[in-house]
């Protein structure tokens, strides 16, 4: 389970869209101000907002949030569902191997 993080989803958004303004001569020089204007501890967390927010619109190739959720899922419950796998051969492994077995009477 991830962790929670300690930017708030309003404060993540408004950074995304200040940076997306063309107030700056580079987006670099946007991100570098703008994280040090909000108190985000490195300009790098900003570039990956800016970066999983362009994927989210669609103007940038990748896997969106939601894909990517959703792909996370499927992968939990392939792995639940491969564990009930091998518990149900097991199972029938031991219960065939008993009824091999001839009577002791």
């Amino acid at each position: 389970m991830a962790r929670p993080s300690k930017y708030p989803r309003e404060m993540r958004e408004r950074a995304v869209r200040m940076v997306s303004k063309d107030d700056y001569p580079s987006e670099f020089e946007a991100i570098r101000t703008i994280s040090a204007k909000l108190g985000i501890g490195s300009s790098e967390t900003l570039r990956k907002w800016v970066r999983r927010a362009e994927v989210d619109g669609g103007t940038r190739p990748g896997k969106t949030t939601s894909e990517l959720a959703e792909i996370r899922e499927l992968k939990k419950e392939v792995a639940e569902l491969r564990r009930a796998n091998e518990i149900l051969k097991a199972a029938s492994a031991f219960f065939a191997a008993e009824l091999d077995r001839l009577p002791r009477y």
